[in-house]
């Protein structure tokens, strides 16, 4: 199983009622007029559609962090978005975050924390902040934790953690005895108990904090499943990686809607097998996978519909009816937006398409969304600068900060201008004069 994996009622009477709504149109829309040049004489403002920013307003869009707080609090001050203190400094902009910025790096936790502050901090100024997730969000909010390092579990340790870890051993001893006590056949792998010491090298302090920190109760697990994939300010659309065409959602909200879903229903399965004694809370994903395969080959249901191996327990609810925890849906998880290739968290043809062919594909999710640009991370151009695609409909701001050659950077939007930061110069990468209209249909 690959991780690396909504609709659209004779003729006198019509034209009476064509008429009458021409003229009540008509007499709105000088209504309308009026009212507009009352409201710009009296120097408040017109109406404004909520996605929407004012030509004036400044957006500042960092993309992939992956830890490296150093380099983000850098590029934050180059920006004047935060002040030596750290605090905000950068009024009344907005600040857009495209997700990726826990893993690899070791102050995940430091560049969080930064983050929630300068959430609190702006509107007071004026300001907002707006943090994305990305894919390496998700898999840590799941329990994939291949990208998180011996330093990043560190940093959530304290001096209780010893003790955390010697009775998360002893849970988990005690299940895997339980589990293969139910099983009633050749014990599988996963409930076949290491060793003290090898549990231990593979759940190195502070691993038990960092996954209960990113549970549905965690502080960090509660902040993250309350942000979007996918933000639509003016003519561009932030997130994090891309949208494949042939795969295109309705909408970009329908995005956020999935993401969230399927983050809710990942949790739901997990919390049913905690509950059933099958997983502990700190169980990683393919741990979990793991479980819920069993349970399914146990209770008679393979996902392939095939009966499965009758031994083994709970395998029919009290209607008679297998796999009652539905488990059969969770190892379906390759087809999850959260973990599709072809998915907005991990698609990479907006920075791999070639010239031609990224040109006609653009096109069509321009005019999908109505939007004339797209900002997102995810994938390192080869020169480790932001880059602009298909004459600016794209721009590609991971940089690679954390990685050998990286630089922080960040990507300027105002007065139509796309200017690229970093820690000692700025270059224009648009002038206004070269940005397309938003593409109608």
């Amino acid at each position: 199983m690959c991780l690396e994996t909504g609709v659209i009622l004779c003729h006198s009477l019509t034209q009476a009622y064509n008429s009458f709504t021409v003229m009540r149109a008509t007499c709105y829309a000088s209504r309308h007029a009026l009212v507009l040049v009352i409201l710009l004489l009296s120097g408040m403002p017109g109406p404004r559609t909520v996605a929407q920013t004012s030509a004036s307003s400044r957006v500042v869009v960092i993309g992939d962090i992956h830890g490296d707080f150093d380099s983000f609090r850098g590029i934050l001050t180059q920006s004047g978005l935060i002040d030596a203190s750290g605090g905000w400094a950068g009024g009344n902009a907005t600040l857009v975050q495209t997700g990726d910025f826990t893993d690899r790096g070791p102050k995940v936790r430091a560049v969080m924390d930064l983050l929630i502050d300068l959430e609190k901090q702006a509107p007071a100024a004026g300001g907002r902040v707006a943090v994305l997730i990305g894919n390496h969000e998700t898999m840590n909010m799941m329990g994939e934790g291949r990208d998180v390092t011996p330093d990043i579990y560190a940093t959530f340790a304290d001096e209780q953690s010893e003790q955390r870890r010697e009775a998360a051993y002893e849970a988990y001893v005690k299940l895997c005895a339980a589990r293969a006590t139910e099983i009633r056949r050749s014990v599988p792998k996963i409930y076949q108990a290491l060793s003290k010491g090898d549990w231990m090298a593979t759940h190195p302090p502070g691993f038990v904090e960092y996954r209960d920190a990113f549970s549905p109760q965690g502080r960090y697990g509660r902040w993250l499943r309350g942000k979007p994939a996918v933000l639509h300010l003016g003519d561009t659309a932030f997130l994090h990686a891309g949208i494949n065409p042939n795969r295109a959602p309705r909408s970009l909200e329908d995005i956020n809607k999935q993401v969230t879903a399927e983050v809710k229903r990942f949790d739901e399965y997990r919390s049913r097998m905690v509950d059933r004694k099958l997983v502990l809370p700190f169980f990683t994903l393919s741990e979990v996978l793991a479980a819920a395969q069993i349970e399914v080959e146990a209770s008679g249901s393979a996902p392939d519909g095939r009966s499965g191996d009758s031994g083994g327990t709970g395998g029919l609810d009290q209607l008679g009816t297998p796999d009652p925890l539905r488990l059969r849906e969770l190892l379906r998880i390759d087809s999850w937006t959260l973990v599709d290739p072809n998915g907005p968290l991990w698609f990479r043809g907006f920075a791999t398409w070639s010239a031609e062919v990224g040109a006609i594909q653009i096109r069509s999710v321009l005019q999908r969304y109505n939007v004339a640009h797209f900002v997102v991370g995810h994938t390192v151009p080869t020169t480790r600068r932001i880059t602009p695609r298909f004459s600016g409909a794209v721009f590609l701001i991971d940089t690679g900060m954390v990685f050998p050659g990286g630089v922080p950077s960040a990507l300027e939007i105002r007065d139509g201008r796309f200017t690229a930061i970093y820690l000692n110069e700025r270059v224009t990468v648009l002038e206004p004069g070269e940005r397309a209209a938003p593409v109608r249909r």
